[in-house]
């Protein structure tokens, strides 16, 4: 689609902030109000807009594409978010460790272990560590307790979520982020850990690489629009 307005505003209104092209507010696709929760997100999403040249560009308007999730999608179906995004609970990557060899054993215990003792301090929430891939059920409390603590999140902070929990595997991991206890560089090899290791043991693949970078920029969009709800 071409570019069809020069000039891109805010607005506030009683419903929030909205994003004015020519004058004239922006619409979700499902042609709702594009109404952001605050000023740091509104002037993001200005930004994605005003960037525009003379085509535009979808894949250039992230945090835009996440604001229209959570109105279109989320909103109208809070309940499914939430229990999509607790289920990652059920089996996190965090708690599925390898029987071998030693190093890989010990590795996985050094920079796994810790988040998980760190959403058993916070959320009260112990959960089994499985050797191996078979499924193992998690405590009954634990999984109601982090439920919870996702359905406390508002509709843009679950956009975000669902995409996190989707690429990581892990709903610990994304909730220590969600809490501040981390950050997307710090985390990404540990989330990464079993490919890392692999590569370590027999190589690198182009294709791998490629495969794993996308999937760091997909995780960061969704932990900076995170940040601006």
């Amino acid at each position: 689609m071409k570019r069809f307005y020069k000039e891109v505003t805010t607005h506030l209104t009683e419903d929030g902030h909205v994003i004015l092209l020519d004058g004239k507010p922006v619409k979700t696709p499902m042609r709702r109000a594009l109404s952001l929760p605050n000023a740091q997100m509104a002037d993001a999403v200005k930004y994605e807009w005003d960037a525009q040249s003379e085509e535009i560009d979808p894949a250039f308007m992230v945090i835009t594409g996440f604001a229209n999730a959570a109105i279109d999608r989320v909103a109208d179906d809070r309940e499914t978010f939430v229990q999509n995004i607790a289920a990652y609970g059920e089996s996190d990557l965090l708690c599925y460790r390898a029987d071998g060899p030693e190093p890989l054993v010990q590795r996985q215990m050094r920079e796994w272990q810790p988040w998980l003792d760190w959403a058993e301090q916070q959320y009260d929430t112990p959960l089994i560590v499985v050797s191996g891939i078979m499924h193992k059920d998690q405590p009954e409390q634990s999984l109601i307790n982090l439920r919870q603590t996702v359905a406390k999140m508002n509709d843009f902070q679950l956009s975000a979520m669902a995409k996190m929990t989707h690429i990581s595997g892990s709903l610990i991991a994304s909730l220590a982020i969600f809490e501040g206890q981390t950050n997307v560089d710090a985390i990404w090899d540990a989330l990464c850990l079993d490919e890392l290791w692999q590569e370590e043991q027999w190589g690198s693949d182009s294709f791998a690489e490629k495969h794993r970078n996308d999937r760091k920029l997909d995780f960061e969009a969704a932990v900076n629009f995170l940040k601006l709800v």
